[in-house]
């Protein structure tokens, strides 16, 4: 009898033991998922971007260039999560659309957003007829839209604001400003400064400043005026350019601007991927 006891009495602590675990790992999971974690994947010349919202969803900002991306998306995403909610072409070029190819025979993508620049490039082609194949909707992006993608994080398009179908790539740049409680990332793609100063007329410099700043044309000349780099006003900027590329990015210009701002840049050619985890409150901190 005493001894029948005891196995009861020890199988009470082992279940109660398995149930503190439990709890344990369930608040573990709540808090590491609380906060917002974005990602420049190191992709060499090119741009690819991943966001992972506190309540999981997970989207990216352009996919670099081919055969470039699944790497360093892996050593952000678990081995087992083969879906992705949405992808944005900020513009189609192939520094920012090659690697969406491979995102999508390898990944379920949910949707599809874009700005509505056309180019006949055999990427973007490629690109078009597997997002038909696979029926993944496909919406064109306009100024005023606002995107709830979880956990309190939030897009706000700020461009295009008219249809751009016969602009150039770069011109017709998806702009999007997202951000999480205190923190927002400014998204430019490869904008160029003539888009700047539309966004800048048509917005209070309040609903531009930003946390981080996503430098526009992998650091050209043609993109991050003053005046915009000034309304935007981050503690960091982040450009995604590859190693001793031909275009010669960052362009020194660029860098003063944003050095004369006192902003702490962050480089891919220099870091490799830069991963930054943002509380609702407190600063965003470079995951290390």
């Amino acid at each position: 009898m005493q001894e029948n006891s005891r196995k009861y009495g020890l199988l009470i602590i082992i279940l109660l033991l398995l149930v503190i675990n439990l709890f344990l790992f369930r608040l573990d999971w709540q808090n590491s998922h609380r906060v917002l974690t974005f990602a420049m994947l190191d992709v060499g010349q090119g741009d690819a971007l991943f966001i992972e919202t506190p309540s999981g969803t997970q989207i990216m900002f352009d996919g670099g260039p081919a055969r470039k991306v699944l790497g360093p998306l892996a050593k952000v995403m678990s081995p087992f999560d083969k879906s992705i909610d949405a992808i944005f072409i900020t513009n189609p070029d192939a520094d920012h659309i090659g690697g969406f190819v491979d995102v999508l025979k390898n990944y379920k993508v949910g949707m599809v957003f874009e700005p509505g620049t056309l180019t006949d490039s055999k990427t973007y082609q490629n690109l078009k007829s597997e997002i038909k194949k696979q029926n993944i909707p496909d919406v064109l992006v306009k100024k005023g839209m606002r995107l709830d993608i979880g956990g309190g994080t939030f897009i706000d398009i700020l461009f295009p604001d008219r249809d751009v179908s016969s602009w150039t790539t770069n011109d017709g740049s998806v702009v999007a400003r997202l951000y999480y409680g205190n923190n927002s990332i400014m998204l430019t793609g490869d904008a160029s400064i003539k888009t700047e100063q539309i966004i800048l007329k048509e917005n209070k410099e309040a609903n531009l400043k930003s946390t981080i700043l996503k430098v526009g044309h992998h650091g050209s000349r043609t993109s991050t005026g003053e005046s915009f780099a000034k309304a935007v006003s981050p503690l960091y900027a982040l450009i995604s350019d590859g190693k001793d590329n031909k275009y010669g990015h960052p362009h020194k210009e660029t860098l003063d601007i944003l050095n004369r701002f006192g902003v702490k840049i962050l480089r891919t050619d220099l870091l490799g991927s830069i991963i930054l985890k943002c509380d609702r409150i407190k600063p965003c901190e470079i995951n290390k």
